[in-house]
């Protein structure tokens, strides 16, 4: 792989190395708004051109429409220089009634299919033999099974993860053993489907979206000690908790956490830790993005990168100045958890 300016951090015990900063696509597949191909094209460049090396896209992300532009774009690079996640857990199955991009389950795209989900054996087989096609690119070096968990699927949950601890995870079992995939592991939105799964099966590493950062931690419990004993690593999406630790709470307008308005309690959290960044001159945005990356086990943080200009100023963020003692404080004042890590690992 060739040198980045972005240091990299091992995934699991796989040998893959991801950079600290990776590229959430789900924004190049059009979330919440239409991005056209000619910008998602310069979006995906830009972040390469900043040091980006590690690129997670889904089947869901706008129907296919994000793999397709994460592949266009990493195929004009080097394989060897770059990591590869997709999904597996929902098919996309025609829908000719599909007319136009407006928005269906937060993307407006005009990919004329409808995800459902199949977590069986032949589901997740297929599943990877379509995101190769829609990449077109060979070898995918992370599969992650997509939104399996209770607050997903409520009432079905323990029907399907019963399904795809037997079904699903002997399919990328398969794959990684075959060598078609380098690492296995649950992308999803809460720890707990984690540790069971860690109690079925052999996972490299998982994508953790919203429930390590700076407002939560209580993954602090006992699932990062699980993923250590285990082998695996984390990946941290979300880590700005759906907006709120990205525009802070001064601007006015909806609050949004947890793909919902904010509740008081977080909104008067946040105003807190808003006042600890005044006091040491830091930058909110800039806190969200790095306090996962103190904790030995997170690989990498993949915010959405929807423009080259959003790339730009995550880039900035990521290498603010950030002193120790502002992190101390926030511990001081019980707005961090006393065991959460905040010395950032260096030569990892």
């Amino acid at each position: 792989m060739s040198a980045s300016p972005i240091q990299s951090r091992p995934l699991g015990r796989t040998g893959l190395r991801v950079s600290e900063i990776g590229f959430g696509a789900a924004s190049i597949g059009n979330l919440y708004q239409e991005v056209t191909d000619a910008d998602a094209r310069v979006t995906l460049d830009a972040a390469w051109a900043s040091g980006v090396r590690y690129f997670d896209t889904a089947p869901y992300y706008g129907f296919g429409l994000s793999e397709r532009r994460t592949g266009g774009a990493l195929r004009a690079r080097d394989r060897d220089d770059f990591v590869l996640s997709t999904k597996v857990g929902r098919l996309l199955e025609p829908a000719p009634q599909v007319k136009d991009s407006r928005e269906r389950h937060g993307f407006r795209s005009p990919m004329a299919f409808e995800p459902v989900y199949d977590y069986s054996y032949r589901g997740i087989m297929r599943s990877f033999e379509d995101s190769v096609q829609r990449l077109g690119i060979a070898r995918i070096d992370v599969l992650f099974i997509h939104d399996i968990g209770a607050v997903t699927h409520a009432g079905k949950h323990r029907e399907l993860f019963e399904l795809c601890m037997e079904g699903g995870y002997k399919a990328l079992d398969e794959l990684r053993t075959k060598g078609l995939v380098g690492a296995i592991g649950l992308g999803v939105n809460e720890w707990e489907v984690c540790e069971e799964a860690m109690e079925r099966g052999r996972f490299d590493c998982f994508l953790l979206a919203g429930r390590y950062t700076l407002l939560e931690q209580t993954a602090l419990d006992t699932f990062m000690l699980k993923c250590a004993r285990h082998g695996a690593t984390v990946v941290i999406g979300g880590a700005y908790n759906s907006g709120i630790l990205a525009a802070g709470t001064r601007r006015g307008g909806v609050l949004h956490y947890n793909y919902a308005p904010a509740p008081d309690s977080v909104v008067d959290r946040v105003r807190r830790i808003e006042s600890v960044c005044d006091t040491y001159g830091v930058t909110l945005a800039a806190a969200a993005l790095q306090f996962p990356l103190a904790h030995p086990l997170v690989s990498s943080v993949i915010p959405g990168l929807g423009s080259a200009q959003r790339v730009t100023q995550t880039i900035a963020l990521f290498k603010e100045p950030i002193p120790s003692s502002f992190w101390h404080e926030l511990q001081r004042q019980g707005l961090l958890r006393a065991d959460a890590p905040i010395e950032r690992p260096r030569g990892a």
